[in-house]
Parts: C-alpha cells; sequence; structure tokens
C-alpha cells in the first residue's frame, strides 16, 4: 500500500500523520531537524533531511524512494520552502511520487506578495494600500500612517530579519525601519502597506480550502482568537468559525489562481469600510489544520484519497466554535500580553468554556506529547 511523506514534523506535520495513520494509511516523516511527528505510533520511519530549499533536497528524495521503495507515495508539505522545492521540481519529482503541490507558476503568483496583491487587484478581491518602495529614502505620501512593512517573500524576510513584519507609526520610525532592514535584505523585494485598524473584534480569519483547478471542493474557516506575535503572529488559540462573505471573494480569488490542492487564506476585516482586505495565501496546510480536521474537514485524508483516484467526500458543513489551543504557547503569550493590557483576564477565562482539541496532547498517541516537553527549548532554538 502506498502512503504519504510529511515533509516537517513539526505540530501540523503531527497532526497530518495521526489524521492518514488513523485511517490505516503508512506515514513516513521526514524533517531537517528533529520533531514531534517522529515520535507518533503512526509513523512508520523518520529520515532526517537536508534543508528544504537546498540543492540537495529533491536529490534527497529521490534517493529515499529509491532505498524504502516509496514509488507512489504523496509528498505532503508542511514548510514553503518545501512548497517552493517541489514546485520548481515538479515534472522530476512526479514520475515518482504523488504531487499535490500546485505548479510552479502558481507558486509564483502566492509566494512573490507583489503577484498575489495583482491577482487579488484583478479579480475583485480587496487588499491594503500597498506601496512598493525601492530605497531606504523612499516616501509613501500615498499611505495613511501607521504602516507595516514585510517581505515579498515572507519566509525569506523572516529568516534574513528576524521578524515578519515591521510597525511604524511616523515616517521618521519607517525610514528608519528602512535602513535596518536594508543592512540584512533588498528593499525592492519589501512592500509596505497601511495598517489595517484593530477595533477588538476584527481578528484574522483563516479562509482554507481543497480545490481543483480553481474550484472549490470543500473549505472550512478559523479565526485566530491569540497569537504571537500580536496581530502578526503564529496562532496559540483558534476557533471554528463561520463568514459567508469569505466564501464568495475566496472562489473569486483561487479561481483566478487556477488552485489546486489544500491551501489557507488569510483575511482581515477593516473596520473603516467594514470589507475583508486579503493578508495573505499559504500553498499548504497549516499549523492549526488539527482543528479543522475536529470540525469535519480532514485535508490531509482528502488529499491521499484523491491523488490516488479513491472515492472522495466532501464534507458540505462543519462544526462551529471548537476551539484550538497550544497550552504552551498560549499560557506565556497571553500573560505576557495581559502584563501589557492587551488581554483582559475575564476573555481569557472565557475562551476556555468552549470545547477544544490540543495541539498536539493525544491519549492515543502519547509519546509525542511527552516528547513536546523534552524537546521544547530545542524546538523554540530550531525553529527561531
Amino acid at each position: 500500500m502506498n502512503g504519504v511523506i510529511i515533509i516537517e514534523g513539526h505540530v501540523q506535520g503531527l497532526s497530518n500523520t495521526r489524521a492518514l495513520g488513523e485511517q490505516g494509511i503508512p506515514v513516513i516523516v521526514i524533517d531537517k531537524n528533529n520533531c514531534l511527528a517522529r515520535y507518533s505510533k503512526y509513523c512508520k520511519g523518520y529520515f532526517k533531511c537536508p534543508n528544504y530549499n537546498s540543492d540537495d533536497f529533491v536529490p534527497f528524495l529521490l534517493e529515499l524512494a529509491a532505498k524504502e521503495n516509496l514509488d507512489d507515495w504523496l509528498l505532503l508539505p508542511s514548510n514553503d520552502h518545501a512548497v517552493w522545492s517541489i514546485a520548481k521540481n515538479r515534472d522530476l519529482l512526479s514520475s515518482v511520487f504523488k504531487i499535490v503541490t500546485p505548479e510552479l507558476s502558481v507558486v509564483e503568483n502566492i509566494y512573490d506578495k507583489s503577484k498575489l496583491l495583482d491577482v487579488a487587484v484583478s479579480c475583485g478581491v480587496e487588499i491594503p494600500r500597498t506601496a512598493y518602495l525601492q530605497t531606504s529614502q523612499s516616501k509613501v505620501d500615498q499611505l495613511v500612517f501607521p504602516v507595516i512593512t514585510k517581505g515579498r517573500q515572507g519566509l525569506s524576510f523572516y529568516k534574513a530579519t528576524g521578524r515578519k513584519v515591521f510597525f511604524a507609526n511616523t515616517e521618521a520610525e519607517l525610514a528608519a525601519q528602512l535602513k535596518q532592514i536594508e543592512l540584512v535584505f533588498p528593499i525592492e523585494n519589501t512592500f509596505t502597506q497601511e495598517f489595517i485598524p484593530f477595533d477588538g473584534k476584527n481578528k484574522t480569519l483563516s479562509f482554507t480550502a481543497f480545490c481543483i483547478k480553481g474550484e472549490i471542493k470543500t473549505f472550512w474557516i478559523g479565526e485566530k482568537l491569540r497569537e504571537h506575535p500580536i496581530r502578526f503572529g503564529t496562532a496559540t488559540y483558534a476557533t471554528s468559525v463561520e463568514c459567508e462573505p469569505l466564501l464568495e471573494i475566496s472562489k473569486s480569488l483561487l479561481g483566478a489562481l487556477n488552485y489546486s490542492g489544500v491551501c489557507e487564506v488569510e483575511y482581515l476585516l477593516d473596520p473603516r469600510d467594514n470589507r475583508y482586505k486579503l493578508i495573505e495565501i499559504n500553498a499548504r496546510t497549516w499549523l492549526w489544520v488539527g482543528l479543522a480536521k475536529a470540525c469535519g474537514v480532514d485535508y490531509a485524508t482528502i488529499l491521499y484519497r484523491f491523488v490516488n483516484n479513491l472515492e472522495v467526500e466532501y464534507p458540505k458543513k462543519y462544526a462551529v466554535g471548537i476551539g484550538w489551543v497550544n497550552y504552551i504557547t498560549d499560557t506565556v503569550f497571553s500573560f505576557s500580553a495581559m502584563a501589557k493590557g492587551k488581554l483582559s483576564i475575564k476573555t481569557y477565562l472565557r475562551s476556555f468554556k468552549a470545547k477544544r482539541v490540543d495541539a498536539f496532547f493525544s491519549f492515543k498517541d502519547l509519546k509525542p506529547s511527552i516528547m513536546f516537553f523534552m524537546l521544547a527549548v530545542y524546538i523554540a532554538i530550531k525553529r527561531s
């Protein structure tokens, strides 16, 4: 029986490993570091691999397939660099593996944020007002402060600067940030946008979907209730929600991209005009994909059955009001937010009244939960 190769076995890799393993589907995990998913009882093998964006990564996959007899196994990446490497070498890898990663032309239109924003505008999906600056001396007269600056290639920007985003309240502050960024990253590979103000309610919404050539076959929506860093970060507590307007917006966007596979599309509601604005797309499953499964949309199994020409049931509904929490990071960053006056104790405690699933803990698969505590410092260092 052919199975699935999970590429990067952090929290989402663990979730996908469990989802597939529960269906009796064989799973192998590869990661450039030690990881949680390798300790799952559903993991049939673990192999340490080169960096996902290195010249050695694709040859490693091909050699692994030959050595372990993995022909026709599905490659399921959990990392943007792995997505990029697979897309660039899709024809070669498709001769050995099942591939769900979109073609390079599609991935380029997503991971180059300037191209993504152009596609969004062309199909009527709204974006924050944006400027593309060429030097650290460039002016942004067309934008209203505060503004944020990001990298057109987000992961490369984060690796170079150590930050996902720079926030500036004034032109002087922006100029200082641009000079700081310029020391490690080309300014022409960044973009600056008006900051969507926070009214206490407009949290980041994730519209997730499985598509075939731009047609949405099933979808699920989640909301980041808490994240680190605040407003620009990774979810520590999230919940499943309904938001009908996002379905229509996303139909236009994913149709224009001719997207196939699974993805996460992030939006923010702008309280100034009450319209949803596109933030970014991830051409893969995301950190809290386990919440979608708990709500009835099992993306990992859908992908496996689709690529193997098996019958697929595409859920039309999903459970709402279910939470997902990483108790370790959520506790640390929530107490930090409360100390800064950015989160009330009442709001924090109220969130735990809902039914919720744990990011990594499972009585049915206990070893990764134990290893999380033993590897916590190691994981934090390797992922920083």
